[in-house]
C-alpha cells in the first residue's frame, strides 16, 4: 500500500480511499478542490497501484496498513475519511476495529454485507472479465452508465490493471464480499449511495444503521456507482467542507 500527500500541513485531515479497479488519481479533481483546506492523503490499494507490481491480500491487511499510517504519521486521530466502495469496505474495517480516532467517516456505496456462499465465485469471475473487456463493448455500457462517468472509470481500469492483473480483481472480490461488517465506531458516520445502484447499496445503509443507528444516509437522484465523485467532485468537495 501507498500512500500519496497532497496538500497544506497544518490543515484538518483527510484520507480518501478508491474502489477497487481504479487508482487513488480518481481523486485528483477532489483533490484540487480541496488542496488549500486539507491535508490530503490518498490511499494507492494494493493490487491497484500504479507503476508497481503488487498483490491484493485482504479487505483486514488493507485496514491494518491504514490504521498503521495513521498512528505513525497522524498521531492515531484523522478529521475525516471518505472511502468509495471496496475503499469504504476498508474504511469500515478500520472503525470496527476501533483502534485510531476518525471523527467524521464518509462510505460511499460500501459494501458491508457478505454475498450468499455459491454466489461469490461466479460473481468475482464474471466482474474479473467485465474490467478486462468492458472497454471493448462501449456502446452497450455506455448506455447504462453515461458516457462521461463511463469513460472515466474505463481510463482508471485500463491505468491499474498491468499492475494487479485479474488476480488482484478476483481476490478483491473474494475478500470483499466473504465479510460482514459485524460493528462500528465513530462520532459522525454517513453513508452514501445513489439511486441507479439502490438494489446493491440499499440493504448495506440498512444494515449500518441497525449496527449504528446514528448514521446519516443520504440517497442521490439518478447516480450509479461512484458517479457523484466522478461527475460531481465539487459536491463531493462541497459536503466534505460542511461536514468537517
Amino acid at each position: 500500500m501507498d500512500f500519496k500527500v497532497f496538500g497544506k500541513e497544518e490543515a484538518p485531515s483527510l484520507l480518501l480511499i478508491p474502489g477497487l479497479g481504479v487508482s487513488y488519481e480518481i481523486f485528483l479533481p477532489l483533490i484540487d478542490l480541496l488542496n488549500d483546506k486539507f491535508r490530503i492523503i490518498a490511499v494507492q490499494v494494493d493490487g491497484f497501484t500504479l507503476g508497481a507490481y503488487s498483490r491484493f491480500t485482504s479487505i483486514d491487511d488493507q485496514a491494518a496498513q491504514v490504521i498503521a499510517y495513521i498512528k505513525e504519521q497522524l498521531n492515531g486521530r484523522l478529521d475525516c475519511a471518505y472511502g468509495l466502495s471496496l475503499g469504504g469496505k476498508i474504511l469500515s474495517r478500520v472503525q470496527e476495529r476501533h483502534e485510531v480516532t476518525i471523527l467524521h467517516t464518509i462510505l460511499d456505496a460500501a459494501p458491508l454485507l457478505p454475498l450468499p456462499k455459491w454466489l461469490v465465485g461466479p460473481l468475482r469471475y464474471y466482474q474479473c472479465l467485465n474490467v478486462w473487456t468492458c472497454y471493448h463493448w462501449t456502446g452497450f455500457w455506455r448506455w447504462v452508465f453515461h458516457a462521461h462517468y463511463f469513460d472515466v472509470l474505463l481510463d482508471e481500469c485500463r491505468k491499474v490493471y498491468p499492475y494487479g492483473g485479474g488476480k488482484a480483481v478476483l481476490d478483491g472480490y473474494k475478500s470483499v464480499y466473504t465479510n460482514k461488517l459485524e460493528a462500528i465506531h465513530g462520532a459522525d458516520i454517513h453513508y452514501w449511495y445513489g439511486t441507479l445502484e439502490a438494489f446493491a447499496a440499499k440493504p448495506q445503509a440498512e444494515h449500518l444503521k441497525k449496527i449504528f443507528p446514528g448514521v446519516h444516509i443520504e440517497v442521490f437522484p439518478k447516480m450509479n456507482h461512484g458517479q457523484l465523485l466522478v461527475d460531481h467532485p465539487e459536491e463531493i468537495a462541497k459536503r466534505i467542507v460542511d461536514i468537517v
